[in-house]
């Protein structure tokens, strides 16, 4: 494993083009510290006048978009290697400040939603720069019912940073304290199992190696399980406090009226899934058969079908793939690809004390970013076309949208990157003429569905599960969540999977619980991305121009109608439906390859 200076500078991501220097990001603290005081002066006097209104929202705007400069920086610092206490100390104090800045403008909706609505029209027509604001006023007042007043919404906003412990906690032992076993791999030689490799040595076709990385990671997370499940059940309470504290009937309902989305849309999700059990079922007969094996176990579940050549593919290979599988969406698209992998917004390969996983992110107004472990795998040149997929999605909306307007829904963000997996794999498929790869991609295709869809939509059911008995009384031990996942997975995999006790304890390990409900959007995001990309490859001119506009669409709409612009209704179950039914032709396909 590398130190973070010894990985060469141009795979690593210029985080300068947010601010030059560290000393930037201190001078930049120290004067929007300054600036929050500002807040005092419009306290109390929205109602006064147009100007005085309009003045508030740009100030408040500002202030933001520092604040997030700050804590983007901050904490992709910190990300490049988790156990450096200075970039821990940039994103802790660029957190405080977003929590004081909230206490400071909670005042804010309260004095919004309490004009009457004869004033709040004629200040709209009286000041014209309160146009830029037409969805943030839309927005607010559907929030009415939830809102409490200033001084409460005052106390909420100064609770946030005491009740982020458990999210923090779980962050700095995921990712700075936990220390994995080495494992004996497929030559002998001894392999320490980190965040980064153990889906790679999920996938080695040696099964002892399989085996030896499942029990090794599980048995760390086992052994923490009591400490992991209060972690856990202390952020579910955070949910239900909030959702309490707000007039929602629970945490559910708060988080997707945060993103605008009716709660029938998680429920269609599950009642689809739940239809279309018996393709996953089949999906692990097919895999059981394929490896020979008389058990199926969990630790079965990543190594390829059907066995092919193992090959390293390297970082510039992954980019011409991705370049090539992208082309449907035309030259602008990947003009701005080539920016992306020529101009260092990506950070390639993993370190020691870096960040695990993969995501995009960015501040307004410069280029989006991308953090990646690439081990180059197939499934690593998939996740650089995600979360380009992001990035690219981030830049339209940033081109066309306002700031206050640009940062899309979380429902949504998952629909461009998966797209963009989708377009890839399908081009894979379509110029490949040797069966051995054809079956390759084919199972690939089929473990995105079982991976996203399938697995996405459990995490959902267990979510909204012990977030209900938490909610009823309950108290959640890491005995009765080991129970529910156990039962969980006996349902999704069937009668043809052995439930190894150690996959008990994958909640655990869940980073994503940490954001309630946020999980099921992969699942949805998914099955709209299945249907967007059918539609582009089938070169509909009209979805081509509506995804674009999609793209270009941040939060200047609800999340559901930006999907009917590509000619796709999240508010049914058609969609999940019918990326189901592509699932079902992959098993029919790989039946007769195998």
């Amino acid at each position: 494993m590398k130190k973070r200076d010894e990985i060469p500078v141009c795979d690593t991501w210029n985080l300068a083009d947010i601010l030059p220097s560290d000393a930037a990001w201190e001078e930049l603290f120290h004067e929007t510290e300054q600036e929050l005081s500002g807040y005092k002066k419009f306290e109390g006097h929205l109602a006064d006048s147009a100007e005085m209104l309009f003045s508030c929202l740009k100030f408040d705007e500002e202030v933001s978009l520092k604040i997030e400069t700050l804590f983007v920086y901050g904490k992709q610092k910190s990300d490049e290697d988790t156990g450096n206490a200075k970039y821990q100390e940039f994103s802790a104090k660029a957190r405080t400040l977003s929590y004081r800045a909230a206490g400071l403008s909670s005042f804010l909706i309260p004095e919004i939603i309490g004009l009457p609505e004869e004033t709040l029209a004629e200040f709209r027509k009286k000041e014209p720069g309160l146009a830029r604001y037409e969805r943030t006023f839309e927005i607010i007042l559907k929030k009415k019912a939830h809102t409490l007043s200033a001084s409460m919404e005052a106390l909420l906003a100064k609770s946030m940073e005491a009740t982020s412990g458990s999210s923090d906690i779980f962050n700095m032992f995921n990712n700075a304290d936990v220390k994995f076993p080495e494992i004996p791999d497929e030559n002998g030689q001894p392999v320490r199992i980190t965040h980064g490799n153990y889906i790679a040595l999920m996938e080695k076709q040696n099964r002892e190696v399989r085996k030896s990385a499942f029990e090794a990671l599980y048995g760390v997370y086992k052994q923490f399980g009591n400490t992991l499940a209060a972690t856990f059940a202390s952020n579910v309470k955070k949910a239900a406090f909030y959702a309490a504290a707000r007039n929602y009937p629970s945490a559910r309902a708060h988080s997707l009226a945060e993103n605008e989305i009716p709660e029938e849309v998680y429920d269609h999700l599950i009642e689809a899934v739940h239809e279309g059990i018996s393709y996953l079922h089949e999906y692990v007969s097919i895999r059981k058969e394929a490896l020979g094996v008389e058990e199926l176990h969990m630790y079965d579940l990543y190594v390829p079908m059907v066995s092919a050549k193992e090959k390293k593919i390297s970082f510039e290979e992954a980019k011409a793939m991705v370049l090539e599988g992208l082309k449907p969406l035309g030259e602008e698209y990947l003009s701005l690809l080539r920016e992306g992998f020529e101009n260092r917004w990506i950070d390639v390969y993993e370190n020691e004390g870096k960040r695990s996983g993969a995501y995009s992110w960015g501040v307004y107004g410069v280029h989006p970013y991308v953090l990646l472990n690439y081990n180059g795998t197939l499934d690593s040149v998939f996740t650089l076309a995600h979360e380009m997929g992001h990035a690219l999605h981030s830049w339209y909306s940033d081109r066309n949208q306002s700031y206050v307007d640009a940062g899309y829904k979380i429902f949504v963000a998952e629909v461009a990157s998966t797209c963009n997996e989708a377009l890839l794999i399908r081009h894979l498929l379509n110029t490949t003429e040797d069966k051995k790869e054809r079956a390759y991609l084919v199972n690939h295709f089929m473990d995105s569905f079982r991976g996203t869809l399938y697995r996405q939509a459990m995490f959902a059911e267990f979510e909204a599960e012990t977030h209900r008995m938490v909610q009823e009384g309950r108290i959640l031990t890491s005995e009765l969540l080991c129970q529910i996942y156990h039962r969980l997975n006996e349902f999704y995999f069937g009668p043809d999977m052995v439930i190894d006790p150690e996959i008990d304890y994958e909640w655990s390990r869940i980073p994503h619980f940490y954001t309630p409900f946020y999980v099921y959007q992969y699942a949805t995001g998914f099955s709209a991305a299945v249907a967007i990309s059918s539609k582009i490859l089938a070169g509909d001119q009209e979805a081509i121009k509506g995804y674009f506009e999609f793209l270009s669409g941040g939060n200047s709409r609800t999340p559901i109608d930006l999907l009917k612009l590509c000619g796709v209704d999240m508010s049914t179950a058609e969609p999940v439906k019918e990326a189901l039914l592509v699932f079902a032709g992959l098993l029919k396909e790989m039946r007769g390859l195998i």
